[in-house]
């Protein structure tokens, strides 16, 4: 019989009840100091591990340490600082045109609602919920990552492929006060037990609410 969305929201209230017993502490693995730095490096964290991010960051964050001096890097040099974080010309472009438009449309600070910051040059929702949530505390949405997308269609809570698509279906499954926790375990559980290419369903936490068990018990 197919579950009702109700009995889903009941399922998705234990999975988080679950994950909190082993991630209490989930938040984002970026480093940072102030909402414009998580800013800065949720926008390198893209096709780069947060771990690689870190290492980058620390002399990034000294070297420019406002919105204006960002915004007037020098492209070639920026390229070769962020190099190691991968698709450093993008990025580059991304950060710089970012900051410029903090600096003419925000006096040089991170705007706190979802509609401004996807404005900004490089910004998309996944990028503004993660600094909404940590820098501000905002529980505007649910990040999305490969992670939260791999574990979403795992445990059934959503059939959509589409990143947008996906957080709209979680955001009616999963209570707002926890959107920004949420995120943060999946992503967590993702990395440390629901691994892409081969899940630990044995050592799983939310495994008794999770219809791909037996899915992966036989291979």
């Amino acid at each position: 019989m197919k579950e009702t969305k109700e009995q889903t929201r009941v399922r998705v209230r234990k999975i988080i009840a679950n994950l909190k017993k082993s991630y209490r502490q989930a938040t984002t693995a970026l480093e940072f100091g102030d909402p414009l730095q998580l800013l800065v490096a949720t926008i390198l964290s893209a096709q780069c591990t947060d771990e690689q991010v870190n290492k980058v960051t620390p002399h990034l964050f000294n070297k420019y340490r406002s919105a204006k001096d960002f915004a007037e890097a020098d492209p070639k040099e920026f390229e070769r600082d962020i190099y190691s974080t991968g698709f450093y010309k993008n990025k580059t472009k991304n950060i710089i045109a970012c900051c410029q438009e903090l600096v003419e449309k925000h006096n040089g600070r991170v705007p706190n609602t979802m509609e401004q910051l996807i404005e900004l040059p490089g910004v998309g929702r996944k990028t503004a919920n993660c600094v909404l949530g940590a820098a501000f505390g905002i529980q505007s949405g649910i990040v999305v990552d490969t992670h939260v997308m791999r574990l979403a269609g795992r445990m059934g809570l959503t059939k959509q492929l589409d990143p947008i698509k996906i957080e709209r279906d979680l955001m009616v499954l999963v209570p707002q006060d926890t959107w920004y926790d949420f995120s943060n375990m999946m992503i967590l559980h993702g990395r440390n037990v629901c691994d892409a290419r081969k899940p630990n369903c044995p050592e799983c936490i939310v495994k008794s609410y999770c219809p791909s068990v037996k899915k992966f018990s036989k291979n």
